[in-house]
């Protein structure tokens, strides 16, 4: 399992433009990049390639208000999520970026049922699209302490979609944060989840910085992801205590033993 960078987050202290290079220095071989959406698919394309990152995973876009964690999920706003989901793809195949986060909304504040329906709508519009464009959607739960009202907080709402589903260009974002913020079992939840994980992310608990493999049985659960061979990313989506490179030794074990590379 390779190792790519979030921008966004890891090197959040820089200007957009010094990112990249800075990523390289490091030793990333990728990236995310959690909304590309500032510049133009070009510029972001040249400083992939001057850099050479190659970009493994975007967001659809989001706005501020009730659009601030995306529509995908709210009746009444198909209109945005398809006008986001055309911006999203048209970075992606500028890019060269197959996978794409469908951000799905908050929701709480309306008809569950309809957000259901809504959702399921979407995303069987948005697959047919995915396919046409070989990228992958992905759909990730986001845990109710940092998201409060988002559609789904746990990797089995997601799943139990997935499967009803069953698109081969609809995966599970699998967030080891996330779960671990929902006091989840890391464990059970990769076992739930096999065969159905297309992405990786990791960072700690606590604060959102650099992961703690001795707490909830994080490096096992690592090495399980690696097992069942569902992800062939972890993206390092955490903020550094201080700055990334001083941050890297937490991996070391695990680049030591060949679970990531």
């Amino acid at each position: 399992m390779r190792i790519a960078a979030n921008l966004s987050l890891l090197y959040a202290h820089l200007p957009l433009e010094a990112r990249f290079d800075a990523a390289a220095r490091d030793g990333f071989r990728a990236v995310e990049i959690l909304f590309p959406y500032d510049r133009s698919p070009a510029w972001y394309a040249d400083a992939l390639r001057a850099s050479g990152l190659a970009p493994v995973l975007i967001n659809t876009p989001v706005e501020e208000g009730a659009g601030s964690h995306g529509w995908a999920a709210r009746p009444g706003d198909e209109a945005r999520f398809r006008s986001g989901l055309d911006r999203a793809l048209e970075v992606a195949q500028t890019i060269g970026c197959a996978r794409i986060h469908l951000m799905a909304g908050r929701t709480a504040d309306l008809p569950q049922l309809l957000c259901q329906s809504a959702f399921t709508d979407n995303l069987a519009l948005a697959s047919a699209r995915a396919e046409q464009a070989r990228i992958t959607l992905m759909l990730e739960p986001l845990n109710r302490a940092d998201v409060p009202g988002y559609f789904y907080h746990r990797p089995e709402q997601a799943l139990a979609i997935l499967r009803t589903l069953d698109s081969p260009w609809l995966r599970l974002q699998f967030d080891f944060y996330h779960c671990m913020k929902e006091g989840l079992v890391l464990a059970d939840e990769l076992a739930r989840a096999r065969g159905w994980i297309g992405h990786a992310q990791i960072a700690g608990v606590d604060g959102r910085h650099e992961p703690d493999l001795s707490m909830h049985g994080l490096q096992a659960a690592v090495q399980q992801l690696q097992q069942q061979g569902d992800s062939e990313w972890l993206g390092f989506e955490y903020r550094p205590r201080t700055t990334p490179p001083a941050g890297l030794a937490w991996c070391e074990p695990l680049l030591a033993a060949g679970i990531l590379a």
